[in-house]
């Protein structure tokens, strides 16, 4: 019986994170001089993003360097998006 159980909340779980990684974003949001301290945001997913994005991952995917010009567009992309949670900027990410 309790083998039954464990095997059903595994699946459970591993249903709920492949719909996670699916549906959601973790955006990091480098430190720059309107937000100084950095973000990280976790955002419904748009039809380009992988799980884990930035503005300069976007700017190097679809115009192949970074600028500022391009990595305020790619700001205003992800900021359309509902925002689920805010966390503090993480350099790892």
């Amino acid at each position: 019986m309790k083998t039954w159980i464990f095997g059903v909340a595994a699946c459970i779980l591993f249903a709920a994170s492949v719909s996670a990684y699916n549906s959601f974003t973790l955006f990091v949001i480098q430190p720059i001089g309107a937000l100084p301290e950095g973000r990280t945001v976790l955002i419904e997913r748009g039809p380009d993003m992988p799980f884990i994005d930035s503005a300069d991952a976007m700017c190097k995917r679809r115009a192949g360097y970074v600028s500022l010009l391009c990595r305020g567009m790619a700001l205003k992309d992800a900021a359309g998006r509902k925002i689920y949670a805010r966390f503090p900027y993480s350099e790892w990410l």
